[in-house]
């Protein structure tokens, strides 16, 4: 189970540039169909590299939710 309290997010706005997906440590951003970049929870850290990466500012660490 992935302990970090951050989750990154990112916004309808992206525009699948690419960024995000090369300064993710982790592997956990991905570009999804082309479209746009998606974020696998499982992978995440929250460590917000992607969020400082990104050239149209769509990406944002929230709270993780507490496993129930």
């Amino acid at each position: 189970m992935n302990k970090a309290r951050k989750l990154a997010q990112i916004g309808r706005e992206c525009v699948a540039c690419g960024c995000c997906t090369a300064a993710c440590p982790m592997g956990a951003v991905r570009i999804d169909s082309g479209v746009t970049a998606r974020v696998d929870g499982e992978l995440c850290v929250g460590c917000g590299k992607c969020a400082k990466a990104c050239p149209a500012a769509v990406i944002s660490l929230t709270a993780r939710e507490a496993a129930v």
